[in-house]
């Protein structure tokens, strides 16, 4: 061999025999199989953070059913509302305001933490005969109850929280309004005061202005929220709502409550308003003085005992029916449905006089003549001697 051909052969290396391609293809090979063994490790990470995520995810899912599960039943429809078992403790006040509906009423409860949830109070309430008449008002109520025992509840006059004003027969306005005051826990003068918007109280025109004898007697109902003008004119509204229902022409309304208020403050037993309305219409037709001492009082300013013969001659009281014939110009007093039924209709009779013979009972005397109504006067007086005030 020349020493040409031998420079020529590199020198001998582990893999001198293996080719350059072959090489190159096991390092492909490895690299393949390290990739893979890489994109199995991930799929596995992957696996599991997903199967963390099912298992965390569903966990949540199980405790909100838990919790919320037993408002649906089994074809997912809302089942029985969330409601308080019972019995209540405590106590709240709450105002149903008028119109409001049972969804309405259901919200001021669950609000006031009377009821657990509105749906159960509506639920409550539409299935309770009468529910549709609560009545609008202020009502103290238990907390935490069940929905059917607040629908009871509201029901039941007892639990609304109101004061009771009760006005009785024959009484002056000027007493009214003390008795209003009382009952909202404010001056007498100040009830004076609204009763002066007669706009605002409703006094009808025929009234002419003058509250007296429209003060309907009644016994009321007065909220916590009701105020002078609002008391006068649910009275003021009563005395209508009489007068109509016993027909009296609108145009005769301020001349019957004024016959209706003498008769009232004479007549002490029902059974003798008819025979006194009657009587003052005999006087009337006569063109008699009517000489009613109760008006001449009323004029004056005092209560009946306190009248003296010089007040029964002042001729300077238009009330003073002992000197000025025909009726007085207002109302003396509010006049009750009784005395206002008299006035429409007066017993038969030639009555011309009338005497309260025993002041305790009431016991009256009717006469046609001056000489049978002396024997009542005498009679009258010997039960005053018997009898000193």
């Amino acid at each position: 061999m020349s020493e040409s051909q031998t420079e020529w052969w590199a020198p001998a290396r582990p893999d001198a025999g293996e080719a350059p391609q072959a090489r190159s293809t096991r390092r492909d090979s490895r690299d393949r199989r390290k990739a893979a063994r890489a994109r199995k490790a991930r799929r596995r990470r992957t696996t599991w953070v997903v199967l963390l995520v099912l298992v965390l995810v569903g966990g949540a899912g199980y405790l909100v059913w838990s919790m919320l599960g037993d408002m649906f039943d089994g074809d997912g429809k809302i089942a029985t509302a969330t409601d308080y078992p019972g019995p209540g403790h405590g106590s709240v006040e709450i105002v149903v305001n008028p119109g409001d509906s049972g969804q309405a009423i259901g919200t001021t409860l669950k609000d006031a933490g009377v009821v657990a949830s509105v749906s159960a109070f509506v639920d409550a309430y539409d299935s309770t005969p009468g529910a549709t008449g609560i009545q609008p008002g202020t009502y103290s109520m238990l907390l935490e109850i069940p929905a059917a025992d607040a629908v009871t509840a509201l029901l039941n006059p007892a639990t609304r929280v109101e004061e009771k004003l009760a006005v009785p027969e024959g009484r002056r306005a000027t007493q009214i309004y003390a008795l209003i005051g009382d009952a909202l826990g404010v001056s007498a003068e100040s009830v004076e005061a609204a009763a002066e918007d007669t706009a605002a109280i409703g006094l009808p025109e025929q009234a002419g202005g003058e509250i007296e004898g429209w003060l309907y007697p009644a016994t009321y109902a007065v909220q916590p929220d009701d105020d002078a003008t609002s008391v006068l004119k649910t009275m003021v509204s009563k005395t209508v709502q009489v007068l109509t229902d016993l027909g009296v022409p609108e145009d005769q309304w301020q001349t019957t409550l004024i016959k209706a208020s003498l008769v009232e403050r004479e007549g002490k037993l029902d059974d003798d308003r008819p025979k006194i309305a009657r009587t003052i219409e005999n006087r009337l037709d006569q063109d008699w003085r009517l000489d009613i001492d109760a008006a001449v009082a009323y004029g004056a300013g005092v209560n009946g005992t306190e009248l003296t013969q010089s007040m029964l001659e002042d001729t300077s009281n238009p009330y003073n029916l002992r000197r000025h014939k025909g009726l007085p110009p207002t109302p003396i007093a509010s006049p009750g449905k009784a005395s206002i039924s008299a006035v429409m209709n007066p017993a038969d009779g030639d009555w011309m006089y009338w005497c309260t013979v025993n002041l305790e009972s009431g016991e009256t005397w009717f006469s046609e003549t001056e000489a049978e109504h002396g024997k009542c006067v005498a009679a009258m007086n010997e039960w005053l001697a018997e009898n000193p005030q």
